[in-house]
C-alpha cells in the first residue's frame, strides 16, 4: 500500500472517510475475539483521545498465528477499508484486509495493566505512561497550549527569542539556583580548599538559569516585543504538588509598555490559551470534566467569557483582613499572599479572575517600577479560581538612578549586571512584561493535581529518573 494511503487514527474515526481504502499504524489497547470468527481490535496512535476499532476477519492469513495473540502494546500496521460502524460512540469502523505486527508486547511482563495506576505509580513509569488515556491527553493539551502561546504573540508582533540556560545573574534574586561547573568536585572536596573559580569553564560562578527576563529586556529595547519559552530552573527543595526543579517559562516583554498595556496583554493571552484549548481539544477535555475534575470546562469558559476585576495590593489586603474566612497564615500590609488568600479573592469575592497589583517594594525584586508612593511598585498577578496566581509580571524599572539605588539596597554586585544598567543609560524606554509557568498552566486546563504530571519527565528533589 502507498504511503499516501496511510491516516491518523483522529481522520479515521471522522464519517468523512467512510468507503476509504486506508492504512493505520498505532498500538493495541485491547482485543477481544468473536465466536463469529473475527476479532475486534481497539487501536490508537497517539492522535486523538478515543481509540479506532479494527475488525479483523478470521480469513486473514496470519489470524491464528498473530492477531489472536495480541495484546495490550503491541503494535501494529492495519490496512482496509473505513467502513460506518453500528455501534454506539464511534461513527466509523475499519474492515481490515491485513494486519501487520511490527512489535510484539508481552503481556505478562507489560506494566499497563487493564487495572487502573495511581498516578504516582505511574511516574515510576514515565517513559511508557504517554500511552494512558490521562497522559496521552495531557500531552496534547499541553501541546496545544504550546502552540497557541506562539501563535499568539507571532500574530501579536512579537519576536521569539532565545535567552540563555546558564547565566552569571539571579534574576528572582532567592538564590535557589543550581550550580553549574566543569571542575573535578570529588578532588575539591577531597582537597579542603575553597573553589578557584579561575580554574573553572567560565571563569566565575555560573548556574542554570531561573528566569529569561533580564536578557529578555535586551531584545525588548532594540525589536519592540520579544518573549523568550523555554526551560529554567530552581534548586528549592520543595516536595510539594506545585513544584518542579526543572520547568518551562513563557516570558514577553515590550518596549513602550506601561502597567496597564502589561495587564491587557496578560488578559488577551489567557484568553485566547484557554480558548483555543476548549476548541481543539474536546474529546480530551470532556475526560478531564468526567475522570479528573467535574467543572473544569466551566471554570476554563468562565475566564474566557468574563472581564477580569482589577484590585490593588492595598484593597486585598483590607478585603483579607475584614472577611470571616479563617487562612493558615495571616495577613497584613507588607506580607506576602498565600494560594490560600488569592483563591478566596477569586472564588469567593469576585467570582472572577482578579488582577493584583502596586504590590510593596519590600516583597518584590529590585526590577520592578517603584511607584511615586515610594512604599509599592507596578507590579502585577493574574490571579484565577481553583489556583491562585497564574502570572506574575510588572513594568520595569526604566530609571538609571532608582534602578541603581534599589540594586544596592538589594546588596547585588553591581559588576556582574553592569551590562543589564547600560539599558537604562542608553536610550532607556518604558518597558514591561511577565511570566507564565506552562506547567501551572496545563495543570489548571487539566485539571491534573500534581504538577509531576503535567510535565513528561519530573525533576524534584531527589528524583532525576530517566
Amino acid at each position: 500500500m502507498q504511503n499516501d494511503q496511510w491516516i491518523l487514527i483522529r481522520e479515521a474515526r471522522q464519517e468523512a472517510t467512510v468507503g476509504k481504502t486506508v492504512e493505520v499504524r498505532g498500538w493495541v489497547r485491547t482485543r477481544r475475539d468473536s465466536k463469529a470468527g473475527f476479532s475486534f481490535i481497539e487501536l490508537n496512535d497517539g492522535s486523538c483521545f478515543g481509540n479506532l476499532q479494527v475488525v479483523a476477519p478470521g480469513e486473514l492469513d496470519n489470524y491464528a498465528d498473530e492477531i489472536q495473540k495480541l495484546t495490550a502494546g503491541c503494535s501494529v500496521v492495519v490496512e482496509g477499508k473505513i467502513e460506518a460502524s453500528p455501534a454506539k460512540g464511534q461513527a466509523t469502523e475499519l474492515h481490515a484486509t491485513a494486519v501487520r505486527v511490527v512489535g510484539w508486547c508481552d503481556g505478562e511482563t507489560y506494566p499497563l495493566q487493564k487495572k487502573r495506576h495511581s498516578f504516582e505509580k505511574l511516574r515510576d513509569w514515565a517513559h511508557l505512561r504517554a500511552r494512558t488515556n490521562t497522559f496521552g491527553a495531557v500531552a496534547r493539551v499541553r501541546n496545544q497550549i504550546c502552540d497557541s502561546i506562539h501563535s499568539f504573540f507571532q500574530e501579536n508582533d512579537f519576536y521569539y527569542t532565545n535567552t540563555p540556560i546558564i547565566t552569571a545573574s539571579d534574576c528572582e534574586g532567592a538564590g535557589e539556583m543550581f550550580r553549574v561547573t566543569s571542575l573535578d568536585l570529588n578532588r575539591l572536596a577531597k582537597s579542603g580548599r575553597d573553589v578557584n573559580y579561575e580554574l573553572d569553564f567560565f571563569d566565575k560562578p555560573t548556574f542554570l538559569t531561573v528566569s529569561g527576563q533580564l536578557e529578555a529586556e535586551t531584545y525588548a529595547t532594540a525589536l519592540g516585543r520579544v518573549y523568550t519559552f523555554g526551560p529554567t530552573f530552581r534548586a528549592e527543595n520543595s516536595n510539594t504538588s506545585r513544584h518542579l526543579a526543572e520547568f518551562w517559562m513563557v516570558e514577553p516583554e515590550a518596549a513602550f509598555f506601561e502597567l496597564p498595556d502589561n495587564m491587557r496583554l496578560a488578559e488577551a493571552f489567557l484568553k485566547r490559551v484557554f480558548t483555543d484549548c476548549l476548541q481543539q481539544c474536546g474529546e480530551d477535555m470532556e475526560f478531564f470534566e468526567k475522570r479528573i475534575q467535574p467543572g473544569v470546562i466551566a471554570q476554563l469558559a468562565k475566564v474566557v467569557e468574563q472581564p477580569f476585576t482589577h484590585m490593588s495590593y492595598t484593597e486585598a489586603i483590607e478585603v483579607l483582613e475584614k472577611c470571616d474566612e479563617k487562612f493558615e497564615y495571616p495577613v497584613s500590609w507588607g506580607t506576602d499572599l498565600q494560594a490560600e488568600h488569592e483563591r478566596f479573592l477569586t472564588e469567593k469575592h469576585v467570582g472572577a479572575p482578579v488582577i493584583l497589583t502596586d504590590y510593596p517594594s519590600s516583597i518584590k525584586p529590585f526590577y520592578m517600577r517603584v511607584s511615586d508612593d515610594g512604599k509599592t511598585v507596578a507590579a502585577m498577578d493574574v490571579l484565577v479560581p481553583g489556583v491562585g496566581e497564574i502570572i506574575g509580571g510588572s513594568q520595569r524599572e526604566e530609571r538609571l538612578d532608582v534602578l541603581q539605588r534599589r540594586m544596592n539596597e538589594a546588596e547585588l554586585d553591581m559588576s556582574e549586571y553592569e551590562w543589564y544598567v547600560d539599558l537604562r543609560r542608553f536610550g532607556t524606554v518604558p518597558h514591561a512584561g511577565f511570566g507564565l509557568g506552562l506547567e501551572r498552566a496545563v495543570q489548571y486546563v487539566t485539571g491534573m493535581a500534581n504538577i509531576r504530571d503535567v510535565i513528561p519527565f519530573p525533576r524534584t528533589p531527589g528524583n532525576a529518573e530517566f
